[in-house]
């Protein structure tokens, strides 16, 4: 990836494994947006958006990015992000949806995506970086009790969950597994790092393989 051109990094992460907010502390080292899945579908509820109405935005108002840009600002500031939803998409038109909004937040600038299967929807992008962010089980179970003060059971069963509905989302659109090391180009492991160690491992990737 060339960091001086306009890219895009995705980051595909383990629930519980700190994938997130490493994310967001990349993006602002970076100096570039972040989005991720709070902030994609804040925007496709806002503006009752489906790929066929995000080209007729474009089509007929020239300040269709500058709204959708202003809005982008007024989610990552806001600490109650979820919103009453504007229109109802099914989970097909969601997908592809979220893919054009996704690839129109490229296009204009360069992005930090955690999550959105964003490796998916970047694999033949020119000039990306994708990620993947694991973690042990004890680490990752360590981690959803403290952060969302429940029981050792419950957290095992939030990451349960959450990976079986991760793969079978990755699964439906794509004959592939997330865990599948060879859709990344950098695969980190948590449980002896933080996350501003993690996001300065990646920066040390970025320079040392920069283009």
């Amino acid at each position: 990836m060339n960091k001086n051109e306009k890219f895009v990094i995705t980051i595909n992460r383990e629930v519980g494994s700190g994938g997130r907010t490493v994310g967001s502390i990349l993006a602002e080292k970076l100096g570039v947006k972040y989005c991720d899945k709070a902030v994609i579908e804040g925007l496709t509820q806002k503006f009752g958006l489906s790929p066929e109405r995000i080209e007729e935005i474009k089509a007929q108002k020239k300040s269709w990015w500058n709204e959708i840009n202003n809005y982008y600002q007024t989610l990552v500031s806001s600490a109650n992000k979820p919103m009453d939803a504007e229109v109802v998409i099914d989970s097909e038109k969601m997908f592809e949806t979220e893919k054009h909004i996704l690839q129109e937040l490229a296009v204009q600038e360069s992005c930090v995506i955690a999550g959105r299967s964003g490796f998916m929807v970047f694999r033949q992008w020119p000039n990306h970086l994708n990620i993947f962010i694991q973690a042990s089980m004890d680490h990752r179970i360590k981690r959803i009790m403290s952060r969302r003060n429940v029981t050792l059971e419950k957290a095992r069963e939030i990451i349960e969950k959450v990976d079986t509905t991760r793969e079978a989302y990755i699964k439906k659109y794509e004959d592939t597994t997330r865990y599948d090391t060879r859709n990344y180009d950098l695969v980190i492991s948590m449980d002896d790092l933080s996350e501003e160690d993690a996001a300065e491992l990646i920066i040390d990737y970025i320079n040392r393989t920069n283009k």
